[in-house]
């Protein structure tokens, strides 16, 4: 049998069941500074458009720089955005509902060299990959 080769016992059949199957759990991927503030976010302000700072009552600060996205995204260009992750964001961004992607950073001085990266990146016919934008009275994907 296949399942004998892997540690499967057909007469036991619950020993050493795996019982994680599927997607871990999505709170163990926030930015440290999220999970420790969890619940307790006081407010939020868009800085510009496209760029937010959320303030929780210890203190902590988390600066969210939105761009557009696509609903369809080759492999290519997701490694793109996994690695202006990488260089700015110690790897942690999300993906919104509308499928924009945010870029988060927990100190100021990183944010306008997170700007200045995405405004750099274009298609070769001169478009943004990473328009930034989305919040407030700005035009959304």
């Amino acid at each position: 049998m296949a399942f004998i080769s892997s540690g499967y016992n057909p007469d036991k059949p619950m020993t050493d069941r795996i019982t994680d199957i599927g997607p871990q759990k999505y709170d163990l991927f926030y930015p440290p500074v999220i999970a420790k503030n969890k619940g307790k976010w006081l407010y939020h302000e868009i800085i510009k458009p496209g760029v937010l700072v959320h303030v929780a009552e210890s203190g902590d600060e988390v600066y969210t720089v939105r761009c557009g996205g696509a609903r369809v995204m080759s492999v290519t260009h997701i490694r793109e955005i996994c690695e202006i992750a990488d260089k700015h964001c110690d790897g942690h961004l999300r993906f919104t509902t509308r499928n924009n992607i945010e870029f988060m950073v927990d100190d100021k001085s990183k944010v306008d060299p997170l700007i200045k990266d995405l405004e750099s990146r274009k298609f070769d016919g001169g478009s943004f990959k990473f328009p930034i934008g989305g919040t407030g009275a700005g035009v959304t994907n």
